[in-house]
């Protein structure tokens, strides 16, 4: 995996300067998972064409009226869409829980693709693809990649329900957008 190198800086508790080391971040490239057990795929055919998907995935005001789970609401912070933009946002969960989030998109290509690198935790990358599909439809491809399986079983579990709660909500934003511009 190629990861920027960042130096950093390494103090005693003199304040000395010990040395300047460098690491690797995650990497701002999109990854492939190491085994077909480091990811999480979900997909579904949508009732709406390509254009009009990748703006609801891409214009904040769509985007927090149906991101996450059945019951979630959305604050956006930051939604800079653009390679290494930032997107900070808080999941208000039902059970009256908040879950900060903050992402790093890695790529965009209008309108068949965007990816983004999860800088809080769990840690993944997303990968999220738009095919037309026929009689104006379009087919949506949502991939979490991680770097161990390990991290992948540890969500696993109940995300892929809860991936299928926000494709329904998807939907139904979808649903909106298309009376809107039908009326």
């Amino acid at each position: 995996m190629v990861g920027h190198q960042v130096p950093v800086t390494v103090l005693i508790l003199t304040g000395k300067l010990i040395r300047t080391i460098k690491y690797h971040t995650m990497t701002s490239e999109i990854i492939s998972p190491p085994t077909p057990d480091c990811e999480i795929v979900s997909s579904r055919i949508v009732n709406a064409p390509r254009d009009i998907v990748f703006t609801a995935w891409t214009d904040p005001t769509h985007l927090k009226a149906w991101w996450g789970p059945a019951g979630f609401t959305n604050t956006f912070n930051e939604f800079d869409l653009r390679p290494g933009g930032r997107w900070r946002f808080i999941m208000h969960g039902p059970d009256k829980g908040n879950y900060p989030n903050e992402c790093e998109f890695i790529k965009i290509e209008r309108p068949s693709l965007i990816a983004w690198k999860r800088h809080s935790k769990p840690l993944f990358q997303v990968v999220a693809g738009f095919e037309e599909a026929p009689a104006g439809r379009t087919k949506v491809i949502f991939k979490m990649i991680f770097t161990s399986a390990d991290e992948c079983n540890k969500i696993k579990r109940f995300v892929v329900d809860k991936n299928e709660e926000n494709f329904d909500r998807l939907e139904n934003e979808l649903a909106k957008m298309l009376e809107e511009a039908n009326s």
